[in-house]
């Protein structure tokens, strides 16, 4: 059984539907799936149409209610606006599914391309998380050979976590930090568990924003994330990949009707590029641009 997690409110329902439709979309016929819906607030009707996707490929479903009052301590740190409530919970994933040893945890703007079945395998050997190197760490000489990794996509020791209490350490560490704590769960995360990381290939976590802004160049990513604040679903996105994100969005309930198709596949990629272009007009002179290029035709 592959146990995956993925957490949101109401709001963001129809995310997490198409991450669970993009892994259903492209399992293995062997592959058996668990999803734990962290639900900050789902309405009933968004649970029905989360459910409706075991017709792409029969799985388990289980929402988990959040009780926030255990998360108060999370809503004195300043971080993105894009980021809610929702960020933390994975922060408490020991305590909201003790039955549970091991998962894969996934943000709501990913979309996954393949079976999770290798990296649900992930051996992860003392490590209490594995994860992809993330964009800061990727592209800064400063951040050079520090193992600070993306908390948007996760294999998780949650045995391990248990047993060292560390969800402990990531309160007292929010506590007693907070004017340290730039980007969130994943700075919580990275700071207490320090070298306790195991580092994944680049293709499981591609964080990607316009052409250029790529962690990975890969034209075959495994798991797509939509980092910053230009996600897919908003109208004019300057965000590469985003017909990757509407080709399973058409698999859901959340699919764009007839009279939409027109604005979001033709007006949409149009704008997009079109906001690209004037927010970098030169953007054909850098080296960068070019480098996107060569390995994204090669």
């Amino acid at each position: 059984m592959i146990n995956i997690c993925i957490s949101c409110d109401d709001n963001y329902s129809e995310y997490a539907g198409v991450v669970t439709a993009s892994i259903l979309k492209n399992a293995n016929k062997n592959d058996k799936h668990h999803f734990y819906i962290l639900d900050g607030g789902v309405s009933q009707e968004n649970k029905e149409k989360i459910l409706s996707l075991k017709s792409i490929k029969d799985c388990e479903i289980t929402f988990i209610e959040i009780d926030e009052n255990k998360f108060e301590i999370y809503k004195n740190i300043a971080t993105h606006d894009y980021l809610s409530i929702a960020a933390y919970y994975r922060l408490k994933l020991g305590e909201l599914l003790p039955n549970v040893d091991k998962i894969i945890y996934l943000d709501c703007d990913t979309i996954v391309n393949t079976s999770l079945s290798d990296l649900f395998n992930t051996d992860l050997q003392n490590s209490y998380v594995a994860g992809v190197l993330d964009v800061r760490v990727k592209h800064k000489k400063k951040w050079k050979n520090t193992k600070y990794i993306n908390s948007g996509v996760l294999v998780i020791n949650l045995r391990k976590i248990r047993d060292d209490h560390i969800e402990d350490q990531y309160f007292e560490y929010a506590k007693n930090n907070p004017e340290v704590v730039q980007t969130g769960d994943q700075d919580i995360i990275n700071f207490v568990l320090k070298d306790n990381i195991k580092i994944l290939p680049d293709e499981w976590n591609v964080q990607v924003s316009h052409f250029n802004s790529r962690t990975s160049y890969t034209k075959y990513p495994k798991i797509i994330h939509y980092i910053g604040n230009q996600k897919p679903w908003k109208f004019g996105a300057v965000t590469y990949f985003k017909k990757d994100y509407f080709n399973v969005l058409e698999l859901t309930p959340w699919a764009k009707q007839e009279n939409e198709k027109f604005k979001w596949k033709i007006l949409n990629p149009l704008y997009s590029t079109l906001q690209f272009v004037k927010k970098r007009p030169l953007f054909f002179l850098r080296p960068k641009f070019w480098r996107a290029v060569y390995y994204s035709i090669k």
